[in-house]
């Protein structure tokens, strides 16, 4: 089974791609959505115990958390310490099932793929991209956002055209949803066919 690494930055448009991989009939792991529902289970103890005040009903409440870790390296260490290891045994249990399926191919939806190491344990990196005018348009279209906090997310995340360099294969996603879906196809339709590189033991991108 092939294992594809799906990043993005803000705005790029990944979750619409993982939705397109999903609508091929391809297993998708969301990271996010995991962390959501950990939030709501197996997490709430440990981050609470780490972070007194953050549970509301029961769930931790990410408007109480955000503040506790967003300008404190060391609070969000701690915070990944505890909610990361949970997530890889989510993705662990999803690749298995996927396999026991006869899955030929699974996605592991990472938007920080890259920055937190993920990409050594697929086979290969897809990466979602735009112009950097058509990101910023979607992104400051969003409830509450601002050029300030914009800026805050791009600089925890890896640039745009390193991720590019570092991809295996890059979904363009400014031309509209059909372009989208016919190059996640070409995708899937190379993997079948290619060699995985990065478990294989080379860090080489072609």
């Amino acid at each position: 089974m092939r294992v594809i690494g799906l990043t993005g930055s803000v705005g790029m448009g990944k979750s619409v791609t993982a939705r397109l991989f999903a609508e091929a009939g391809v297993p998708v792991h969301d990271a996010d959505a995991a962390v959501h529902r950990l939030y709501e289970g197996e997490a709430v103890a440990p981050v609470e115990a780490a972070f007194p005040g953050v549970t509301v009903d029961g769930r931790i409440d990410r408007g109480r958390l955000a503040p506790r870790v967003i300008d404190d390296p060391e609070a969000l260490r701690r915070l990944e310490a505890i909610v990361h290891p949970l997530v890889r045994r989510e993705e662990e249990a999803f690749l298995a099932r996927a396999r026991a399926d006869g899955a030929r191919v699974a996605v592991l939806d990472i938007p920080l793929l890259f920055e937190t190491g993920g990409d050594a344990r697929v086979d290969f990196v897809v990466v979602v991209s735009a112009p950097a005018d058509i990101q910023r348009a979607r992104v400051l279209r969003r409830p509450g956002m601002t050029e300030a906090k914009l800026a805050a997310l791009l600089a925890k995340q890896l640039p745009d055209s390193e991720k590019r360099k570092r991809a295996d294969f890059i979904v363009d996603s400014s031309g509209g949803f059909d372009f989208a879906r016919s190059q996640v196809r070409a995708i899937l339709r190379a993997v079948a066919n290619r060699e995985p590189r990065r478990r294989a033991g080379s860090g080489e991108v072609h």
